[in-house]
């Protein structure tokens, strides 16, 4: 995540399947394709619960779109959120309790099948 930061300096090594991160052939974002992050303060986009989900699936652009409801649905089942959500899919995600948004942040992680 350092990597857009100017100035950033990096010591040691963080290995992922045995190869270091940090080496300069490697790139972020398929790193980032790879990891799924979910942070312990829950930052949700301002956007709706779907968009919110489905975020990942449409900037990669390797989902197709016939695909992305049915990821959004299970990454929300997966993530214990669809049954408090399925009737507000196009509410704001902001206005989630704190705990949804957390298991939303989750739900986020997971749409895109990171390994």
């Amino acid at each position: 995540m350092n990597d857009i930061v100017e100035g950033a300096r990096v010591e040691g090594e963080i290995l992922l399947d045995g190869q270091n991160i940090y080496a300069p052939e490697v790139d972020a974002v398929q790193v980032r394709k790879r990891v799924g992050m979910v942070f312990q303060k829950s930052n949700p986009f301002p956007k709706t619960i779907f968009e919110n989900v489905a975020y990942g699936l449409k900037i990669d652009g390797d989902c197709p779109k016939s695909e992305i409801a049915y990821r959004v649905e299970k990454s929300l089942k997966d993530a214990a959120l669809w049954n408090e959500v399925a009737d507000r899919l196009h509410d704001s995600a902001i206005q989630l309790s704190g705990g949804q948004q957390q298991r939303l942040c989750i739900a986020r992680a997971l749409a895109v099948m990171p390994r």
